[in-house]
């Protein structure tokens, strides 16, 4: 049994208030969950406005499935928001 560990730092240039951004995180946020089952939530920057990041966790039988997995959300983020991508750290426990 592995822990997948995703981190996704989005760039969001439009976004002028909090209550923007928290539209925007609350949204991909619930897709992220729904989608993949596992545990999502903003792990950084609470108030800046144009900046989200995003920590994404799961169990997996092994580390294959992790990649795979980790590779399909963030193709998901990538489609299904106009924020940009900026960084991404992942790590395999």
């Amino acid at each position: 049994m592995k822990i997948a560990v995703l981190k996704i730092k989005l760039y969001a240039p439009w976004v002028h208030s909090l209550k923007e951004k928290r539209m925007i995180v609350k949204s991909i946020l619930a897709k992220i969950r729904n989608k993949f089952q596992v545990s999502a939530a903003e792990v950084e920057d609470p108030d800046v406005h144009q900046s989200v990041v995003i920590g994404v966790a799961a169990i997996v039988p092994h580390s294959a499935q992790a990649d795979s997995m980790m590779d399909e959300i963030v193709r998901f983020v990538e489609q299904n928001t106009e924020a940009e991508i900026v960084a991404e750290e992942r790590e395999i426990r």
